[in-house]
């Protein structure tokens, strides 16, 4: 049933929007140990002086500080200019630490080569909240216009590498185990050019060879930027009657690219031939290869600004079957396209099926994602609270994370303006927001967790990635997020009386034909009579990495009763643990 709701829907950037702000409020909510935000009208300023703190930002104690991301223009004066700012965590040099790796973007000055290109920077994990930048010594400045990076271990060898999607050519950073890396995108074919955005690896095709997806945004050429009305064309692209940067609709759109591992560990073009080339010209940002209806193919969800989403089922023989409509993912609930960024993928009410939470502009809301099995999805985003708290905030990276360890996955979301202007205007919204955090009450529906003064969860960022880790090995998830023209925010988890934990590190058997670092994998854990899921994903968030290691919160149980491993090449195998609290390495037999 199609409901009615005062919305107002816009695509990103450069469309008009007439009539008054629309501001949701939210009455008073207590929910247990976490109370909800009352009537919070803004992305900016609202606190509960009776909230606990979840999340302090750390980020000053730490190298990281040190780290400022550019992108293009301060004023955002083309659409190029807002979209950077990924970030992958991974285990580099396999000290059994995450460590982070910031993306940073680029200036028209660097392009043209009147001033250092702004770097990327990959900082190890020393533990007890320490970091050291070692960008030079890896290799991995990048110095292009940085958006997205995917970690899969494409050659087996036991060591993560990332795929880096630039605006301009795309690198591959092979991790050469000595903490170097080698960009090898040339030589092996994956040196993407164009505005290559949120990558994920995954073995479509079962050959025990990890391939790789790149969704494409749109057609951009810097010699020839499109017009802007900041540059003195007034009144060409407009925001509630302002002068604002064009596109991305009048602007081309990109098509996506799927590259097929060969058993020489070159990569072979067959986006048209698999039916995921998106001839359309979609605006894509974020995607993902993931078990949607467990048939025991890797299926593919791509997330697009202003066009609809793209899900599609893997056939077997190759080539995928477009289901984007019929899923009911290519749409919201009032058959509207939206202008999706970011993308949590996880099993939100543990019934065993994966469910997604797309991000999106303001005035809109993001979108929750019901997986009702067999493929079929619906969206539940008002039924579960999601719907009206999220209308003033602009969403990137978005999670499904279990902050309190009770076994039930809650939300997380960045968010961030792209219009610098909103700040002189009374809309009811503003360029840096606060991150929404929302608790999962165990019932199919969330709520806002309130931001206790001078927590990370009243401080405001204009955000775009986001990732997660246990960076200190307390059993509890933090954050890092990459923030525009900014430092990023390194969000450490001190949630009290969190539950009991498991982190879970998988090894596939390659002469079984699953991917050594286990991508595709789906682990099953039951304790206290629930029966959770974790997958193992490369991408998602937006154009983001979280830690492979599955983390699992086991709330108040004291023993755990089973756990399933559904490994790429098809095995199943059952682990007796007998021990919470720690991380287990389970090696596929």
């Amino acid at each position: 049933m199609i409901r009615f709701k005062h919305h107002v829907w816009f695509s990103l950037l450069g469309l008009f929007l007439l009539g008054t702000p629309i501001v949701a409020q939210q009455s008073g909510v207590s929910t247990g140990n976490n109370p909800v935000v009352s009537n919070s009208k803004l992305t900016i300023g609202a606190v509960d002086p009776k909230a606990p703190v979840i999340f302090e930002d750390v980020t000053d104690q730490t190298a990281l500080t040190n780290f400022k991301h550019q992108s293009g223009t301060t004023n955002k004066q083309y659409i190029i200019d807002t979209a950077s700012a990924g970030v992958a965590i991974l285990d580099y040099d396999s000290d059994g630490r995450p460590d982070i790796y910031l993306l940073n973007g680029a200036t028209y000055k660097s392009l043209a080569g009147g001033e250092p290109p702004p770097r990327a920077a990959l900082y190890r994990n020393l533990g007890n909240w320490k970091f050291e930048d070692v960008t030079e010594k890896a290799g991995v400045a990048n110095e292009r216009w940085g958006m997205g990076v995917a970690v899969g271990d494409y050659d087996n060898d036991g060591k993560p590498d990332m795929f880096v999607s630039n605006f301009g050519v795309s690198r591959l950073y092979h991790n050469n185990g000595d903490g170097t890396f080698t960009d090898v995108a040339p030589k092996l074919n994956v040196a993407r050019t164009g505005w290559s955005t949120g990558a994920s690896w995954g073995d479509y095709d079962g050959d025990g060879r990890l391939d790789l997806f790149v969704p494409g945004y749109a057609q951009i050429d810097l010699k020839t930027l499109p017009p802007t009305s900041l540059g003195g064309m007034d009144n060409v692209c407009q925001f509630r009657g302002v002068p604002v940067m064009c596109g991305p609709r009048g602007i081309k759109g990109e098509g996506d690219t799927l590259f097929h591992q060969k058993p020489d560990g070159t990569f072979e073009d067959v986006s048209v031939k698999s039916g995921v080339s998106d001839p359309d010209g979609f605006y894509g940002f974020s995607s993902a290869f993931v078990h949607i209806n467990d048939d025991e193919l890797l299926d593919l969800i791509v997330v697009n600004d202003s066009t609809p989403n793209q899900l599609y089922l893997n056939k077997g023989d190759g080539t995928f079957e477009d289901a984007s409509y019929q899923s009911g993912v290519a749409l919201n609930e009032n058959g509207r396209e939206q202008a999706g960024m970011g993308l949590a993928i996880g099993d939100y009410d543990n019934d065993g099926r994966v469910d997604f939470h797309i991000t999106n502009f303001s005035d809109d809301t993001n979108t929750l994602y019901h997986n009702d099995g067999d493929g079929n999805f619906t969206d539940v985003t008002y039924t579960a609270g999601l719907g009206e708290v999220t209308l003033p905030f602009l969403g990137w990276g978005t999670l499904f994370i279990d902050f309190d360890n009770d076994g039930w996955k809650d939300v997380m979301v960045a968010n961030g303006h792209v219009y610098p202007i909103v700040d002189s205007r009374p809309w009811g919204t503003t360029y840096a927001q606060q991150p929404l955090l929302f608790r999962n009450l165990r019932n199919g529906k969330f709520a806002r967790v309130g931001a206790a003064p001078g927590s990370a969860l009243a401080a405001a960022w204009c955000s775009r990635g986001m990732a997660y880790a246990d960076f200190d090995g307390d059993g509890r998830l933090d954050l890092v997020i990459n923030n525009m023209d900014s430092k990023p925010s390194i969000l450490k988890n001190v949630t009290a009386g969190a539950g009991h934990w498991l982190e879970v590190q998988l090894v596939g058997n390659v002469s079984r034909k699953s991917p050594k670092d286990a991508t595709g994998a789906t682990v099953f854990l039951t304790a206290n009579k629930i029966r959770q899921r974790q997958d193992v994903v490369s991408g998602g968030s937006y154009a983001s990495q979280n830690d492979r290691v599955l983390h699992f919160g086991l709330g108040s149980a004291s023993r755990i009763e089973k756990v399933e491993i559904k490994w790429p090449d098809g095995l199943t195998q059952t682990v007796p643990v007998g021990k919470i609290d720690s991380k287990i390495t389970i090696v596929e037999k």
